[in-house]
């Protein structure tokens, strides 16, 4: 690896860091100077210096009546004290509003100063002495970025070679923090790009290299440790490829978050971090059109079942950014409620009436918080989602995921609720356990209320989330913390994965354009195998020699989930990543039957 330890700054770090006064100084020497270069120049080129001693005087005082004039304007409109950054492009257009001011001045000076000056010279100086000042501001700006902003400037830094995979605008403002900031160990030795017309590009100095194809050559070569991904919208695939050529090239692999996550679209040194398994897993292009989810959330009053959960507290956060009216947080667990809430709100107080602690079971209790707060819009997200807990205990999935869907149904039917979204899981369809039953019932229960009631009464059917409690991936890293081994089903289990933020980002948006009745159902991408996942994330944590043991299948665990039973046919909706079926409405008369095949283990 290649090591530098700096201890100290020289050169021109040692000058930009002098006193203010003299770096003023400096611009306005470096003007006046200007002026004086133009002058030999367009005397030398274009007179010959052959002209008489009274257009030498002349020539003489207009040079120092534009320098005086140079300073002197300046100083009085702050331009040699620190009112631009040196270098910088609104730099540049003071510094030609200035002397073209100069200019003016000048010449209207000449008939009282020197009236012997020969006529090209006011005409032909100025142009030159703004190019002479630009060209040293230039040259200024290469070189502070390329010395004072070294990486490792702190005192005892080691510095590792860096390649940058993206030299697009990203990729630009990393080299920049990586220049900039001391505490980014790093030195960007090159880049790689996709985009072969980038080839022999060189930015700010540094060159593009090749492609992704020859990151690992490459970084071979110029002996890099480290590749910084800076595409904000990769997905899931492309990180995933890059850090199987990364791993292969024992490189480090560090990325930027989604481009909606970055602040006002701009990179900083927090963003650039190592690579996780959801990003490789659940990285996907969500488009949100927000002036369709402001048109139904904005101002309106919106309960939240299922709060404290981990997809509740995160459409909590989401729909509080839209600026609801009221937002009430329900669930039956008072330690979540404090966690969201603090979360949202920075307080856990708790004693407000917009945090209710209710069960969706008890109807009674139900009914007081529809009436006291009116909701317009319901999202359920409360529901009891451990496959093998309800296979052992099925009548508490049906007494929550049944029974406590059809009380916020009847309720939200008869205060006239607008818009309800039903939180539904791949499961559903073509159900083998008591989970997929219940939810099954709860979609279909879902479709009669909007029957009856002609309002958009939906449900958003989708596969695992990255990160909720109780998840694989809280499993996996609690097993690889303790040396493992990590416990897989089946070596061939495949799964759908989505992160929680995106998840909940297009069930907002399905709220948005479902019709009622409809299930709505994210794209999800391709299915990934469970050994694969288990595997990444041993080699990610470094976990090396961590073994990986086969369970089997759980009663009702499928080997391969469905987002779509046999006969559903998916619709196309207004969204890219949202397909629309129509399930078999359920009356809440039917559900006893429903009941019989439930106790039954369906």
């Amino acid at each position: 690896m290649t090591v530098r330890r700096v201890d100290q700054r020289g050169g021109l770090g040692a000058l930009m860091l002098a006193t203010p006064w003299l770096r003023r100084a400096a611009l306005a020497a470096l003007d006046v100077t200007s002026w004086g270069l133009a002058l030999a120049v367009i005397v030398g080129v274009r007179l010959d210096f052959s002209i008489t001693d009274v257009q030498w005087a002349s020539i003489v005082r207009y040079g120092l009546t534009a320098g005086a004039l140079m300073v002197g304007l300046g100083y009085a409109t702050k331009f040699y004290r620190g009112r631009f950054l040196v270098g910088s492009f609104d730099e540049a257009l003071g510094l030609a509003l200035h002397i073209g001011t100069v200019a003016v001045l000048a010449l209207l000076a000449a008939p009282l100063l020197y009236p012997g000056l020969p006529r090209s010279i006011p005409v032909l100086v100025p142009p030159m002495a703004l190019l002479i000042s630009a060209a040293g501001r230039y040259v200024f700006r290469v070189l502070r970025e390329r010395t004072e902003g070294s990486p490792g400037s702190g005192p005892g830094v080691v510095v590792r070679n860096a390649i940058i995979y993206g030299a697009g605008d990203a990729g630009r403002q990393v080299a920049r923090l990586v220049r900039n900031d001391p505490d980014l160990s790093f030195r960007v030795v090159g880049y790689v790009d996709d985009n072969q017309a980038k080839r022999y590009l060189r930015i700010q100095g540094i060159p593009v290299l090749g492609t992704g194809h020859n990151l690992a050559s490459v970084a071979a070569e110029y002996d890099a440790h480290a590749v910084i991904l800076a595409v904000p919208g990769a997905g899931g695939a492309l990180i995933g490829r890059v850090q199987e050529v990364a791993d292969d090239a024992d490189l480090e692999l560090f990325l930027l978050p989604r481009v909606s996550e970055l602040i006002g679209g701009r990179v900083a040194a927090s963003d650039i971090r190592r690579v996780e398994i959801s990003d490789v897993l659940g990285r996907h292009q969500v488009s949100t059109d927000l002036s369709a989810i402001a048109g139904y959330l904005s101002g309106k009053r919106v309960l939240i079942t299922g709060a404290g959960g981990s997809i509740g507290a995160e459409l909590a956060r989401q729909v509080h950014h839209f600026g609801p009216s009221t937002l009430i947080l329900l669930d039956r667990d008072e330690s979540a409620l404090h966690s969201v809430q603090l979360a949202i709100y920075g307080h856990g107080l708790l004693d407000s009436p917009d945090t209710v602690l209710a069960d969706i079971r008890e109807v009674d209790s139900l009914r007081k918080i529809f009436q006291a707060h009116q909701p317009e819009i319901v999202f359920h997200a409360a529901a009891l989602k451990h496959l093998p807990m309800l296979e052992r205990f099925p009548d508490e999935g049906w007494k929550t995921n049944v029974l406590g869907t059809l009380n916020l149904l009847r309720l939200s039917s008869e205060f006239e609720v607008d818009h309800f979204v039903n939180i539904s899981t791949d499961k559903a369809a073509d159900a083998t356990s008591v989970l997929g039953a219940t939810k099954r019932a709860a979609e279909q229960l879902t479709a009669w209320h909007a029957q009856q009631t002609g309002r958009p009464y939906i449900s958003v059917r989708f596969g695992n989330v990255l990160g909720s409690r109780g998840s694989m991936l809280h499993t996996f890293n609690a097993q690889i913390a303790a040396g493992g081994p990590v416990t897989v089903t089946h070596p061939d289990v495949t799964r759908y994965f989505m992160t929680i933020p995106e998840a909940c980002e297009l069930v907002v948006q399905a709220g948005a354009v479902g019709r009622e009745g409809e299930v709505m159902v994210l794209e999800m991408g391709e299915p990934v195998k469970i050994l694969d996942v288990a595997r990444r994330m041993i080699a990610l944590s470094g976990g090396r020699g961590v073994e990986v043991v086969f369970t089997g299948l759980r009663s009702g665990e499928k080997l391969h989930e469905t987002l779509f039973s046999e006969d559903e046919h998916a619709r196309a909706t207004g969204h890219p990543m949202i397909r629309s079926v129509s399930v078999p409405v359920l009356s809440p008369s039917d559900v006893i039957d429903l009941e019989i095949a439930a106790r039954a283990g369906m």
